[in-house]
């Protein structure tokens, strides 16, 4: 049951996010919006420490957040375990605390971030536009959007992967285990075009919705037989309900996630590079993984960065 209330919650959230895309991105002033029942898989949130933050000489970005006192964040809010809100409109998620730690080390309180919920569509446009100041949700590095935003990572690598009944183990092997059954995705999205494109299974067995809530609530009432998307989003569909799902673990696609700044800002993002490769290294980045997707009973390591 608990499981069945996130998932249609997030269906509300991921509805007010398409509604924001044509208005206001400001997140909502009260607790709803992004969870309901997941309250308890939220957790304590890391605490980190500004005190050996510096000034980032060189930085237009960070002299703005500085005379403002507190950075403005893009993120996602439909995304269990990975940007979202619990019933108490409290921030939660891997992602939202990559945004926390990049603000504490950057000498900010992250509890005054102000955050924005950016659709997708309009990431590289908000960055450009000085509406935000960095964003973190999902953002996968490609070569066009490295024309138009600066991004410091890869801080996580994703592939396609499935999301399948716990108990299910018709799919272990993969995508090539798909043929002949119900695959679910998003209306629209690469995992689906792969799926076709491939032919991995028959276009009849092919089921499309706008959110990847409405297709996992059709998993879990056995409408179809898996999810498939990136596999940091099904981890955290898995981690909210491990007695019921789980991420199979043979992804097919790779997907580098990195934190996205103004494209001419280089000082700000060899700064965010170093504050990731620190995490790295001190333990930080395993400890927020854990706390967040590492609930799916998935275990990950920090990937090596690129600095792009």
């Amino acid at each position: 049951m608990r499981m069945r209330n996130l998932v249609a919650s997030l269906g509300v959230a991921a509805l007010a996010l398409t509604v924001a895309a044509c208005g206001s991105d400001e997140p909502d002033a009260g607790g709803g919006g992004g969870g309901n029942a997941a309250s308890d898989a939220c957790g304590d949130l890391h605490k980190f420490d500004t005190a050996a933050a510096a000034d980032v000489a060189g930085s237009a970005t960070y002299t703005k957040i500085k005379t403002r006192g507190n950075p403005v964040v893009g993120v996602k809010a439909d995304q269990p375990n990975l940007g979202y809100k619990d019933a108490d409109g409290k921030r939660c998620g891997f992602d939202i605390e990559v945004a926390r730690m990049v603000a504490a080390n950057l000498g900010f309180d992250p509890e005054k971030i102000e955050y924005k919920e950016i659709p997708s569509a309009n990431r590289e446009t908000a960055l450009a536009g000085g509406e935000i100041d960095y964003y973190v949700g999902t953002y996968s590095i490609t070569d066009k959007r490295k024309t138009q935003v600066g991004f410091a990572g890869p801080y996580f690598i994703a592939g396609q992967d499935l999301l399948v009944r716990k108990s299910d183990t018709s799919m272990d092997g993969g995508k090539t285990a798909l043929k002949g059954k119900k695959v679910c995705s998003a209306t629209g999205s690469t995992p689906i075009q792969r799926v076709k494109d491939e032919q991995l299974t028959e276009a009849s067995n092919i089921s499309e919705f706008k959110t990847y809530s409405e297709c996992v609530s059709q998993l879990l009432d056995s409408k179809v037989d898996t999810v498939t998307t990136d596999d940091a989003i099904l981890k955290g569909y898995a981690a909210t309900a491990p007695d019921e799902l789980r991420v199979v673990g043979k992804p097919f696609s790779t997907e580098k996630y990195g934190i996205g700044l103004p494209l001419a800002d280089k000082a700000l993002r060899d700064k965010v590079n170093t504050i990731l490769e620190t995490s790295a290294t001190d333990g930080t980045w395993k400890a927020i993984y854990d706390e967040t997707l590492g609930k799916s009973g998935s275990d990950s390591t920090p990937p090596p960065l690129e600095k792009y």
